[in-house]
């Protein structure tokens, strides 16, 4: 036994050590970089290496980074429940309504194909769509609701949280159609046949069974929003800055590495924590399923 561990000892580093390698450049130093750095002291226009805890307090007692992250919060939370309502009823409908394979494949590939368009081009179709001279004002008018254009559609909360469903609803709808189209139709058909009408069949059968979708989705969407800076710069407006485009002034205009690493890191712990909750309510799904 010995033997063949150490007869296949090379053959696993051999396997191992390029993958391992690869996440320790570019994962475990930068972010170790990053930490280390938040405890720095800047001294414009260096910094100084150091360890303090000013730039955390910082982060803490100005109320201004307190309220940027709490409306990131609430605007992710926000994107993350609608695309939960809307994306749902879609893959229901691909995995049990549409009975037709060749169907559900084209509808399938319609909620995917977005994402192969730019990101950039997708937030700014919001932009045009919402504008003054934009489409929605242009079919307002046209029906006679409103008599000029009205900018209350853009530059504001609203606007983002639109924008960053549209951008993000396909990663909800994904892993729920895949755990959806798993469900064995067998259990489905036992609820019917035992007389278990199609309301209680979808409570008691199916959405216990696609929790694991759905929280993946939610995941997925909520970190995703969390960390987005386009959608804030080109629909948000002067309420609308989001942590990322906090980040973004601190490593470039307001030239603080240390602050802006203090903020990152703060994030990191915050999406690990989102991580970690999302992970706990799979678990205590499938628990409640055995």
């Amino acid at each position: 036994m010995n033997f063949v561990t150490r007869r296949n000892a090379p053959a696993f580093l051999a396997l191992f050590s390029g993958p391992f390698l690869w996440i320790a450049i570019f994962m475990i130093v930068p972010y170790a970089v990053m930490i280390s750095v938040s405890f720095w002291t800047r001294q414009f226009p260096l910094f100084v290496p150091d360890f303090q805890f000013g730039n955390y307090a910082q982060l803490f007692l100005d109320p201004q980074y307190a309220a940027v992250i709490l409306r990131t919060l609430k605007i992710a939370a926000i994107v993350t429940v609608i695309s939960s309502i809307l994306a749902y009823p879609v893959a229901y409908m691909l995995a049990f309504t549409i009975k037709s394979e060749a169907l559900s494949n084209l509808v399938y590939m319609l909620v995917i194909v977005p994402l192969w368009v730019s990101y950039l081009l997708r937030a700014y179709t919001w932009k045009i769509i919402l504008g003054t001279n934009g489409a929605l004002n242009s079919l307002l008018m046209s029906v006679g609701i409103i008599n000029e254009p009205l900018s209350v559609f853009l530059y504001n909360q609203t606007a983002m949280v639109i924008t960053l469903v549209y951008i993000f609803i396909p990663f909800m709808i994904m892993p729920l159609y895949a755990v959806l189209k798993n469900i064995p139709k067998s259990l489905v058909e036992a609820s019917e046949d035992l007389g278990v009408g199609p309301f209680q069949t979808f409570v008691r059968v199916i959405l216990p069974l696609s929790m694991g979708g759905l929280v993946a989705g939610m995941t997925l969407t909520f970190c995703l929003s969390f960390g987005d800076f386009v959608a804030p710069v080109l629909v948000g407006g002067p309420d609308g800055t989001m942590v990322a485009n906090l980040l973004q002034s601190q490593f470039g205009a307001a030239l603080n590495w240390p602050l802006g690493s203090a903020l990152a890191t703060l994030v990191l712990l915050l999406v690990l924590v989102v991580l970690q909750v999302s992970s706990r309510f799979d678990r205590a799904g499938q628990l409640d399923l055995r």
